[in-house]
């Protein structure tokens, strides 16, 4: 459930060129509607798949992070006056890069499983038509809250705790979306292998959530380890999307979705890092007294027998060259 704060609705206009703020004057009250606006525009932005996520960054000319902090730290938080400072610095980074048509630009404030956020996205109205009571037609103009294509969110307590990540927003390309990324203040530094570590988890989580049987979920992993090993080789950024229609050719939504969930902090558009791929197809552990190293497989087809309640590993089919070395040293025997 999303428990919407404050909310309020600027807007930012082109002409001859030029960008022009037509701010608002008051904020938005909390209402059926608007709370309707907020769940869909969460869920919306959820499954959008090409997002990146980072931090605001420490350089000079960036003052969204200090906005955000004047209002997070008053006593009498006035998000209208933070939000109409916000859209100067959107007025700022869209003319200087000349990159958006402009549109009606929603900020929230809201509030998830005891977690605070600021959603910002754009979006434009659409027309349709409706009939009247009359059983006539006419053209009615509505919010396309589907077709937005800059958005972006802070996660206010994850920034607050000093976090490593707390900012995410719509990639797009080229400078149709690196506006949006410098209104936002957002250091979006690519980390591999970070990157690979939380895709590797994610596709495990996805085995495991949708139940799939041991011997599916096993090559359902090996294929995505070939398909992000092939992508590393030839120095390819993966993309989740074309991940899942390459996965899951006759249904990808599920897997798309999965992924694109902004709270797992996900972000595509990295190059795989080989080395974080293996857990996708290997198990490995170690003591100071021994170490071990086996692909799923070997647990399918019952080489490795773990048994949870006893908490033990056995090993069978040992190959002979260890079986020779430890009857050389009379282990074993009766």
């Amino acid at each position: 459930m999303n428990e919407i704060v404050a909310m309020a609705v600027h807007d930012l206009e082109r002409h001859d060129g030029a960008y022009q703020v037509k701010p608002a004057t008051k904020t938005l009250a909390v209402t059926k509607t608007t709370q309707r606006v907020i769940d869909e525009l969460y869920d919306l932005y959820n499954r959008r798949a090409t997002k990146s996520h980072g931090k605001f960054t420490t350089a000079e000319g960036y003052p969204t992070e200090d906005q955000v902090r004047d209002y997070v730290e008053d006593p009498e938080p006035d998000f209208l006056r933070l939000t109409t400072r916000m859209m100067e610095t959107l007025r700022n980074q869209a003319q200087a890069r000349s990159a958006s048509t402009g549109g009606h630009v929603l900020f929230a404030h809201f509030q998830r499983e005891a977690r605070d956020f600021l959603l910002v996205a754009i979006v434009s109205d659409k027309l349709s038509a409706a009939l009247t009571s009359q059983s006539d037609m006419k053209d009615v103009s509505h919010l396309d809250l589907e077709g937005f294509r800059f958005a972006g969110r802070i996660n206010l307590t994850a920034w607050a705790a000093k976090e490593e990540r707390y900012i995410s927003f719509l990639k797009g390309k080229g400078d149709v979306s690196e506006y949006f990324r410098q209104f936002l203040g957002c250091d979006s530094v690519v980390q591999d292998r970070v990157d690979t570590t939380n895709l590797v988890n994610a596709l495990k989580e996805f085995v495991t959530e949708t139940g799939m049987p041991e011997v599916e979920g096993n090559e359902f992993l090996a294929r995505a380890k070939a398909i992000c090993e092939r992508a590393s080789r030839n120095r390819e950024e993966i993309e989740f999307e074309a991940l899942a229609n390459e996965l899951m050719p006759k249904d990808p939504k599920p897997l798309k979705d999965h992924l694109a969930h902004t709270d797992r902090g996900l972000s595509d558009g990295f190059i795989p890092d080989r080395r974080a791929l293996a857990s996708l197809v290997r198990f490995r552990g170690s003591t100071k007294q021994w170490k071990v190293e086996f692909d799923r497989d070997a647990v399918s087809n019952r080489s490795v027998i773990y048994d949870a309640n006893a908490n033990t590993l056995t090993l069978t089919g040992l190959p002979e060259d260890l079986v020779s070395q430890l009857r050389a040293e009379g282990l074993g025997s009766a």
